[in-house]
Formats: C-alpha cells, structure tokens, sequence
C-alpha cells in the first residue's frame, strides 16, 4: 500500500487484495498463538507483578512494545492504531508528510479496547488448550502481541473502505450522513455476497495453512480448528470494521 498515491489506497479493488493478504498474516498467527496453552495469567492485571503497571502482562508488552516503535514512526502511518495512544512518545527519525487520505477524525476512530477484549475472552480459550505453561509465558504473550495487532490493522482498515465508499456513492452517502441514519449507513456498507464469500475463503486458508502433513501416512494434525477462525470474522471482524466504517463515516461532513 503506497499512502504516498491515494488514488490506489482508494481503490476498492486494491483494498480487498491487501484485506485478503491481511487473512493470511491473521490466520498464520493464530496458528502460531495455537501452540501454547490458554496462560490466563498473562492476561489478569497483577497475576505478573510488573513495577509501575496496574494492567495484565500482555497489555504490558503491547504498552512497551508501542513505545519502541512510535519511536521509528510506525503509528505516523495512516493504516496504524496503537492499543496505548496517549503514551507513544515522539518519533527519533524525521516526519513523514503523508498525502491527506482519511477525513480527520476528533479521536482517529480506535476499537482496540473491543478487539482485545474479544480476542482474549473468546478466541484464545476457543484455539488454545487449557492450561500454563511458565516456560512459556513470553512466548505465548508474543504471539498475542502479533494477533492483537493484525487484527487491529485489519478492522481498523475499514476506514479506507468508508472513504471509498463515500467518494463512489458520495450523493447518497451524504444524505445518510446529514440524517444520522445509521441504519442505513450500514445497508449502504454491506456486501452480504462478499461477506459470505470471505468466510468460504479464511475456512479452506484456515483448512489448509493448518494442517500438519505426515509424510508417513495420510493422517493430518490440526494446528487451528478452522471453524473457530471462521467465527472470528464473522461475530467479531466483520461486525467491528462495520463499527469503523460508520463512525469513521458520521464524522465525514465535519
């Protein structure tokens, strides 16, 4: 994605290829989160005893990990929403001026609360066994950082997809925006073909990438239950991008 060329990060077709690249990084990490068990630890504020932190030990990785790239501009990029943004300190390296893409937002629109929450309450008990292992909890914590943020980066990409959206239907989306109708803002952002057709396609990825070949035998080892991942776009990615996409989207005139 070239921010420095708007015209092509707005271009519905290239952001479903990059939002079909982005199934791939998030199933991957899934698969590698899979391997270890639940941790419950890591994710209850004072299990781990961190100085000057009241959160969980994942929340801080996430907080400390931010911090060091904020330094090298990762959050100037317009397709990035940090978990912690009122700590990430100032870039070392030289601003970047980007090209103006996304209508300014008073708060950039940030569900990153909602994402962790779901993926900690219901997607790691859903792909990981019980259990802890202590050998294991900065392993574990890792893969989540990993998940956490490419989910985030994906939901959050619906705010390119309302900027498409409102450029190609601008006279219709601008009558819904002036009558806060956000019933039918979220008609108008719908593809129930398209919806269906990415659940088709993130089982058979989940399906395939997750399955551990012997070569001995005909016999295949999961690594991810693949219907686990599919419930994870439908209850939880896809309704949230909506989320994005109408907020992103009531803001638009302002």
């Amino acid at each position: 994605m070239d921010f420095f060329k708007p015209e092509t990060v707005l271009n519905l077709s290239n952001i479903r290829e990059i939002l079909i690249r982005m199934e791939d990084t998030i199933v991957f990490n899934l698969i590698e989160r899979a391997q270890f068990t639940r941790q419950e630890s890591i994710y209850t504020a004072g299990a781990i005893a961190i100085p000057d932190f009241n959160g969980s030990f994942v929340q801080w990785i996430l907080r400390e990990e931010e911090g060091v790239h904020a330094k090298v501009r990762r959050y100037e990029s317009p397709d990035e929403v940090a978990f912690f943004p009122s700590e990430l300190p100032q870039p070392i390296l030289p601003p970047i001026s980007y090209p103006v893409i996304l209508h300014p937002h008073p708060n950039k629109v940030n569900v990153n609360d909602r994402i962790f929450d779901f993926y900690v309450n219901e997607i790691v008990p859903k792909i990981s066994r019980p259990g802890e292992q202590p050998e294991n909890l900065g392993s574990s914590s890792l893969c989540d950082v990993e998940c956490l943020r490419s989910l985030s980066r994906r939901i959050h990409f619906g705010r390119f997809v309302a900027e498409a959206k409102f450029r190609s239907e601008q006279e219709l989306m601008t009558k819904l925006i002036i009558d806060r109708d956000v019933v039918g803002l979220e008609a108008a952002i719908t593809n129930s073909a398209v919806e269906k057709q990415i659940l088709v396609r993130l089982k058979k990825k989940a399906e395939t990438y997750g399955s551990e070949i012997k070569l001995q035998s005909s016999e295949e080892k999961k690594k991810v239950d693949a219907e686990s991942v599919v419930e994870l776009y439908e209850r939880w990615v896809i309704p949230l991008t909506k989320v994005v996409e109408i907020e992103y989207l009531l803001h638009r005139l302002d």
